[in-house]
């Protein structure tokens, strides 16, 4: 209890210096003017729209010359930018920066909650607007979510799976101390009651979803990525507990037979999939599971391997994954998997998330399938179709505004200009641009 105590100081204590900068409050009414709209449904570039917002929601989008702006609205004019929906990033782990091996030990929880405040402010400014952390020690996550909900730090919308269910010595386990330390990774849990007692707590402490560790990892000690580690009985009741209490199921998979258990256990994403196989392919069209890859993670990590010191072991296993991974993934694409964009930043820096749209597009997605998986598709995964993820009315009113057209350059994704959340003004370089609006 003292440690989440001081989680929730820190993060309030966070908090003012952001409101002492002017974090303001969101204007009733707002119409921003686009010279461009990038619809994310067709494909097609839109000139000279006009979107307005109501109290954080948008109310219309359409031709300029046809909007009905409210007298007192606050006008934003973006003559010469191409705007589209606040991006989602469906893999992310606010609370963690790239830190391998034992530097990790020196991490406590009210840190990890400090680090997942800056990381929170960067994700925001970066263009994505709405994640799913899945993943994070303590429930720092959870807390993490509440002090953006209360705007008392900037940062994304969030769904959060506080600790990583996992068995003893296995991915999300903590592996890096011997024995007479007893340490114990937060979501340990073995046997089919076990896990059900795991997932009712988790749920109880704040959890929007459940992430479970169906296979072995990259960055883990003494475990094989391509192993299954939860039983498919296991699996089957922590799906059966988070479905009936109203929480969908993210699972780390790697290898081909831990990725096909978890989905006949009615996982609803896949996460990395690196050795999936046309079993796991068939069964995952079969039951509507979406994909989440991660994938620019494997270039970052191998090219800056020295200055994060990552151990050997690890390095050599990411070194037999990833070539893996971008093989099978592209079979994938081009078997017509579902798709949800996911990054796992925090193996590389947050803010860099939009460096995965290319490397989709080179493994066989179009520019538009990549960014509807970082839109629409990642708003059906997350449960919030309509809400993000879109332009339409009734949808938050998230944006982003880049130079170009990313439909046919995907990495003017990586170069976001303008933010803004729920109506809000996050981040606007264009601000001494003047047209006529």
């Amino acid at each position: 209890m003292k440690r989440l105590l001081w989680v929730l100081v820190g993060i309030a204590l966070f908090g003012l210096g952001v409101q002492g900068r002017g974090y303001a409050q969101t204007p009733k009414h707002v119409a921003v003017h686009a010279g461009h709209v990038y619809d994310v449904k067709t494909g097609k570039m839109l000139s000279d729209q006009t979107i307005v917002i109501e109290d954080g929601k948008i109310t219309s989008v359409g031709p300029t010359a046809e909007a009905r702006i409210p007298a007192d609205a606050e006008r934003i004019d973006l003559p010469n930018a191409t705007v589209l929906p606040g991006l989602i990033d469906a893999h992310t782990h606010l609370t963690m920066d790239p830190k391998f091996g034992y530097e990790q030990l020196a991490i406590s929880t009210p840190r990890e909650a400090l680090i997942g405040a800056k990381n929170a402010r960067i994700t925001l400014l970066a263009g994505f607007t709405t994640v799913r952390n899945v993943g994070a020690s303590g429930f720092t996550d959870v807390a993490l979510r509440d002090a953006i909900n209360a705007g008392d730090v900037p940062g994304p919308r969030m769904l959060v799976s506080g600790p990583l269910l996992g068995i003893t010595g296995g991915h999300c386990d903590n592996n890096m101390l011997p024995y007479e330390y007893h340490a114990v990774g937060d979501g340990v849990a073995d046997g089919i009651a076990a896990v059900q007692h795991k997932v009712r707590e988790n749920i109880k402490y704040g959890a929007d979803l459940i992430k479970v560790c169906a296979t072995g990892g990259v960055l883990s000690f003494g475990d094989n990525p391509q192993a299954s580690q939860y039983t498919l009985e296991e699996m089957k009741a922590i799906v059966a507990d988070a479905h009936r209490l109203g929480r969908k199921v993210a699972a780390h998979a790697h290898g081909s037979q831990g990725i096909l258990w978890a989905v006949e256990a009615g996982v609803d994403s896949i996460e990395h999939g690196s050795y999936i196989d046309d079993a796991g392919i068939a069964a995952m069209k079969q039951h509507g599971t979406y994909l989440v890859p991660t994938l620019y993670l494997g270039d970052w990590m191998i090219e800056n391997a020295a200055q994060t010191h990552l151990p050997p072991p690890l390095l050599a296993k990411a070194k037999e994954v990833i070539p893996e991974a971008r093989k099978n993934i592209a079979h994938a694409f081009a078997s017509g998997v579902k798709v949800a964009f996911g990054t796992d930043a925090a193996v590389y820096p947050h803010g860099l998330n939009a460096h995965e749209f290319p490397v989709m597009v080179q493994l066989g997605l179009t520019p538009l399938q990549a960014i509807q998986a970082a839109t629409l598709n990642a708003a059906d995964l997350m449960g919030w179709p309509g809400k993000v993820g879109t332009l339409d009315p009734g949808a938050w009113g998230d944006i982003i505004a880049v130079d170009g057209d990313p439909g046919k350059d995907v990495t003017t994704l990586e170069r976001v200009k303008f933010v803004m959340k729920g109506g809000q003004v996050i981040r606007n370089d264009y601000a001494a641009q003047k047209g006529n609006f």
